[in-house]
């Protein structure tokens, strides 16, 4: 039986002899949790070995500093928080909150497992406070009674938040809680990470000040901050810490200096100190290599359209776990196609510029469907999997508008949505011309689609029979400096 911390099932009655043990055990491996408060910390690392992933975007240029297993699927603890205040910021620039609106606990918020601030059920939070909450004592209590409040449920929260991360292109991101509390569904990437890092400072940079928060005072008490980064490595300015037994110690940062920016993630630290080690060497390495100029990548926006449905994959790890903690400090138990293009060199762009190929010359009117990977499906084995998540109802799907002349085959790639036709012919020619190869037989059309009063164009190529060689063709495109997905048509 599938036992987890936080959510609506119970766990086995065991001897209590028994379970003291295995509570015992198993907090005995991420003792550095605990900073020291055990005489096994020095040993703590040994055995103990969480996945590892990392990655490093320059921010104003777009360009990858640093990544290793970046699209690899892990779990992503308390950064998970970091949607859930994104989607907190979200109401609150719909009017639906502000920052002295009162937020109220209920049971099973009361219920989640430590880190918490301990608020009891009938009792309320202001906005405000439950921000600070998040990014210094990282409560979940506190995220589940954001999610219940903004959606009715957590379970519903979780699925909006899914719905997010998909329209801002964290294609191989699902959520299933507001906290980050151990769930074997709840998983991401390093890579999609990035994006959120990105995302949350693009759009809400009123709001993102409070993640450089280091401490605050609620009822009586001072809570730190859990991120060791802020105030000892130069430039960093936020963002998340997280940890699970499953996940391992991971951090979201952003540094700025001199006129650079990044953001970076890592992902199964061996403990906090660890983790806190690896991203100040990736930020005092990758910083200075960074771009100094004025930003040059389009800014993370979300797609005007129908997030697709999540496959959960049987291959994906599934480890179950009674014991876990969600930051360093608190380790406790508990379909139509337009015209056909011709794609001649002399072919350039809208008036008032030139398109040029790349990730640091999309235009900001440029909106990418999924962000850059190795162009995967959601989750390993998504045409296999039986276990799916629906789509959620949200808007009406964007309707086609265009005349049908290309026929797409079974699979098609996508390099993104524009604003003007004209920029989306450009984008297929220069990277018809720039890949060549697998893109020479490919039928390159855009789809002209209307949402919310929003025209777009998307720019795809047919020609692609099967997932295997959509995919090759999208890798050829990332290795050339192209956002893109493969997808069914």
């Amino acid at each position: 039986m599938r036992s987890v911390v936080g959510r609506s099932r119970t766990i086995p009655a065991l001897p209590a002899a028994i379970l003291a043990a295995a509570v015992l055990t198993t907090l005995a491996a991420p003792a550095e949790a605990r900073r020291g408060r055990h005489h096994h910390h020095a040993r703590a690392g040994g055995g103990y070995n969480p996945p590892y992933a990392a990655m490093v975007v320059d921010v104003k240029s777009g360009k990858t500093l640093h990544a290793v297993n970046e699209d690899a699927l892990r779990h992503p603890a308390s950064i998970t928080k970091v949607m859930t205040l994104y989607m907190l910021f979200e109401q609150m620039e719909r009017g639906k909150f502000a920052l002295d609106s009162e937020l109220t606990i209920s049971a099973h918020a009361a219920a989640q497992a430590p880190s918490k601030l301990g608020l009891r059920p009938g009792q309320t939070i202001s906005v405000e406070d439950a921000i600070k909450a998040i990014v210094t004592k990282s409560a979940n209590d506190v995220a589940c009674a954001i999610g219940e409040n903004i959606a009715g449920s957590e379970e519903r929260f979780a699925q909006l938040m899914t719905a997010k991360a998909h329209a801002l292109g964290m294609s191989r991101t699902h959520y299933a809680n507001a906290s980050g509390l151990p769930d074997p569904d709840q998983l991401t990437t390093a890579r999609d990470l990035t994006v959120l890092a990105r995302a949350i400072q693009d759009r809400f940079p009123h709001y993102y000040r409070y993640f450089q928060t280091r401490s605050f005072a609620f009822r009586g008490r001072v809570i730190g901050n859990h991120n060791h980064l802020l105030g000892n490595v130069q430039g960093v300015d936020g963002i998340k810490t997280g940890y699970t037994r499953d996940s391992g110690f991971n951090l979201m940062t952003a540094a700025k200096s001199e006129g650079r920016q990044i953001v970076a993630i890592v992902l199964g630290g061996k403990s906090g100190a660890g983790r806190d080690r690896i991203m100040a060497d990736l930020v005092r390495s990758s910083l200075p290599r960074a771009y100094a100029g004025a930003r040059i990548s389009a800014p993370v926006t979300e797609v005007a359209e129908r997030a697709r449905p999540a496959v959960i994959a049987d291959a994906v790890s599934r480890t179950r776990t009674q014991v876990a903690s969600a930051d360093d400090e608190d380790v406790e138990t508990t379909g139509t196609t337009g015209e056909p293009l011709d794609l001649s060199p002399s072919k350039t762009t809208t008036p008032g510029g030139t398109w040029k190929p790349g990730p640091q010359g999309i235009p900001k009117a440029a909106q990418a469907y999924a962000g850059a990977g190795n162009a995967q499906p959601p989750f390993p084995g998504a045409s296999k999997s039986t276990a799916r998540v629906a789509s959620l109802e949200r808007d009406e799907p964007p309707k086609a508008v265009s005349g049908s002349r290309v026929v797409p085959t079974a699979w098609v790639v996508q390099l993104g949505a524009m604003d003007d036709e004209t920029k989306a012919r450009a984008m297929l020619s220069e990277a018809r011309a720039k890949v060549g190869g697998s893109l020479s037989r490919a039928a390159p059309y855009t789809v002209k689609v209307e949402h919310g009063g929003t025209t777009l164009f998307r720019a795809r190529f047919s020609g692609f029979a099967e997932q295997d060689s959509a995919q090759e063709a999208c890798s050829a495109l990332k290795r050339s400096g192209f956002s893109c997905f493969a997808t069914r048509s």
